[in-house]
């Protein structure tokens, strides 16, 4: 029992202390999209385009660097890899905190995003918690993102007002800054483990990039994210053109965000308890062409951007929610971590691409435009996910083997096939567990306690 107990208290510092790091790191990224387009004048050589890449900048380095960073952390250990990261954010933002013309911002941020270590977050956060509460574990990782965006949205603009830009990227220093002593001292270490449900196979890795319709989720989140950050290339200087100021534009998007994420709830249930999650998904994907090119054909100065902002944030909190839910139900058993893996490559590559355009298309025609470019890659999404099929409603079990008493895979494998309601498995005997995909509908609880007794 005292075993038990040390156990979940150990569980509890990691789950706590690696979400408070990831949430403080994306924090930092996010504080800069509501503000970046209209306290850059000051510096040299600033564009809308330049102002596009800075903001996408990070989300480069992030995809390139993602995998290979978790790699890393599986042959020198989580610790200091994770280390590594923040170390290079604190370096990124106090370059563009340093910085006097636009490029140098850029240079920033690319460091900053160089520091990719969410993979490594994510396997140790694996190695310190037992299968059965991991799910719940990397749940709360999800949570403390949207925590973060929500508090940039009002951070960036309120610290920007007080400080400047570069009070900004001096806050963010320290925020990363105030993580090392919270990994080293807070966070648990833990034995590096093998976790094909949280790092990422390379046997696996190209199967996943041969399967339709995980391509398909991949392609929607970074159309997802380069719309958002494309976005925040014009909605700041639409808002400006309202005439709300600067310091003020957080309370704006404080309202919408927090009133939106009330508004997607209804969608969520209708999507996952009633099982109309294709239909749910395709409308929002329709009702994000419709929204942004309303916002491209109204008046500079019409409030009516307020009410569709609403709308668009409806539409992004919902598709945020729901794609790594898909992306759970469609990998096979024993390669969520792969899949999960290309899809964040994918999101970040979003990013990147969407605040390059953005700009491009900001300084060439106009902010309006950028909404336009918007809905044009919303109506492409939307003929790429028209054919999806409705998904399987599996959800994803790990069984703890135990002593396997040298009987082979295959044998294990079959044994777990027979159970009514597993509809997938993939026995990995070197971590001594057992992923399947069942059908909770269906499954026989009991016969899944005993095929590997």
């Amino acid at each position: 029992m005292k075993r038990s107990s040390l156990l979940l208290n150990i569980e509890y510092r990691a789950i706590s202390g690696l979400s408070l790091l990831y949430g403080v790191r994306m924090l930092g990224l996010f504080m800069v999209l509501p503000i970046l387009a209209l306290y850059s004048s000051h510096l040299e050589h600033a564009t809308p385009t330049l102002v596009g890449v800075a903001l996408g900048g990070y989300g480069l380095t992030q995809a390139i660097l993602q995998i290979p960073f978790g790699m890393l952390s599986d042959r020198i250990g989580r610790k200091p890899v994770i280390a590594l990261g923040l170390m290079l954010f604190i370096i990124g933002s106090i370059i563009a905190a340093l910085a006097t013309s636009i490029y140098g911002v850029i240079i920033g941020r690319c460091i900053q995003g160089s520091g990719a270590v969410a993979g490594a977050i994510m396997a140790l956060l694996a190695d310190r918690t037992r299968e059965e509460v991991r799910t719940s574990a990397m749940a709360t990782i999800g949570m403390s993102i949207g925590v973060a965006f929500a508090v940039a949205m009002v951070a960036g603009p309120l610290v920007a007002h007080a400080f400047g830009l570069e009070g900004v990227f001096w806050c963010t220093a320290l925020l990363a800054a105030l993580g090392l002593p919270i990994l080293w001292r807070f966070v648990p270490a833990a034995p590096r483990q093998r976790h094909r449900d949280v790092g990422t196979d390379r046997s696996q890795f190209f199967n996943m990039l041969r399967r339709p319709d995980l391509l398909r989720l991949d392609f929607s989140i970074l159309a997802l994210h380069a719309i958002l950050t494309g976005c925040f290339v014009a909605v700041p200087v639409r808002l400006a053109a309202l005439g709300i100021p600067a310091s003020e534009h957080g309370w704006v998007y404080l309202p919408v965000m927090a009133t939106a994420f009330i508004g997607m709830i209804p969608l969520i249930i209708i999507a996952e308890k009633y099982r109309h999650m294709k239909a749910v998904f395709t409308g929002t994907v329709i009702s994000l062409v419709f929204t942004l090119t309303a916002m491209s054909l109204i008046p500079a100065d019409s409030w009516l951007l307020v009410a569709l902002l609403w709308l668009f944030f409806v539409a992004f909190n919902l598709l945020e929610a729901t794609l790594p839910s898909l992306i759970s139900k469609s990998a096979p058993a024993g390669t969520k971590g792969t899949a999960m893996g290309i899809y964040s490559t994918s999101q970040f590559l979003g990013a990147s691409l969407g605040g390059t355009v953005g700009g491009i298309v900001s300084g060439a025609i106009g902010s309006s435009a950028v909404f336009g470019a918007g809905a044009c890659l919303a109506l492409i999404w939307t003929l790429v996910v028209w054919r999806m099929p409705e998904p399987r409603y599996l959800s994803s079990q790990i069984i703890s083997l135990g002593p396997l008493r040298e009987e082979p895979e295959r044998v294990l494998t079959e044994r777990f096939q027979s159970i009514a309601g597993v509809e997938d498995v993939l026995v990995a005997s070197d971590e001594g567990v057992a992923y399947l995909k069942v059908d909770r509908t269906r499954l026989d609880d009991e016969a899944l306690k005993q095929p590997h007794r």
